[in-house]
């Protein structure tokens, strides 16, 4: 039997995104998530061979930076252990007069990859500050993993859930009754736009944000009540550039499927 899931975006950029998935079950949900930081591969680099470094920070402190830089990872021409090769040559010089050059900042963008697939995804993370006459030569190998190996392969860098919320109307505050704030936040499912501050129709997603998490400057004056939405989910995803929001989410989504063909063909008699 085929479930049939319906997906709707709230917002979203090219590295974060708010989306609503209606039909899931809590547990599939908190898979889902599970699954974008820790079963989709992104390359990291691994090992870095340090040609010359006349900085001031240690060989083991260039390194722990280059493998933090996010690299875009094509999941269709690569499998899990293939390797790039990276390198890096930044130098401060003195200028051509004999005067000082200044400093020179060696930068994620500064990397020269061997395959135009696996580059920097943010060309302008900083590496180290080199004064006059520094240099730093490395070359670095970058593999493809998964996050459950080591954290600097997670994609999903802030992945998160919360179930969507209803708010319903029942009935006016009272004429001397304090109010006090009630904050909610998430993302909202309007159901009572007739008594919504501001524009609203009925069946709109409403960030939270966009009345400052509290329900009193939505519906002033009247008494609510909140409730869950069941089986409806609203993931908040935030990447680190080496994979799309959707590349992301369907990889996962792939891993769990593929992890639940693999469990049905072991039970198999």
């Amino acid at each position: 039997m085929t479930q049939d899931y319906e997906v709707e975006f709230v917002e979203r950029s090219d590295r974060e995104a708010r989306f609503l998935v209606r039909g899931i079950t809590p547990a599939f949900a908190n898979g889902i998530r599970r699954a974008m930081i820790a079963d989709v591969p992104t390359f990291s680099i691994d090992t870095v061979r340090v040609i010359e470094n006349s900085s001031v920070m240690f060989d083991e402190q260039i390194g722990l930076r280059l493998g933090l830089v996010p690299l875009t990872t094509d999941l269709d021409d690569f499998e899990i252990g293939d390797e790039v090769t990276l390198s890096m040559d930044v130098h401060a010089e003195s200028d051509h007069e004999g005067g000082s050059a200044g400093p020179v900042t060696a930068y994620s963008g500064n990397l020269v990859s061997s395959d135009p697939l696996v580059e920097p995804a943010d060309q302008h993370i900083p590496i180290i500050d080199l004064k006059e006459g520094q240099r730093l030569e490395v070359e670095a190998d970058a593999v493809l993993d998964r996050g459950r190996e080591h954290a600097k392969h997670q994609g999903g860098v802030a992945v998160g859930y919360r179930h969507l919320q209803r708010v319903d109307v029942v009935g006016d505050r009272g004429e001397f009754q304090d109010e006090e704030p009630q904050i909610l936040r998430g993302v909202i499912e309007e159901r009572a736009a007739e008594h919504a501050s501001g524009g609203a129709t009925n069946g709109d997603l409403v960030r939270t944000d966009e009345f400052d998490h509290d329900l009193t400057n939505r519906y002033p004056g009247k008494e609510l009540d909140v409730s869950d939405v069941e089986n409806a989910f609203v993931f908040h995803v935030e990447t680190d550039g080496s994979l799309s929001i959707e590349e992301l989410t369907l990889r996962a989504v792939d891993t769990i499927r593929a992890r639940a063909d693999e469990l049905r063909d072991a039970v198999q008699l």
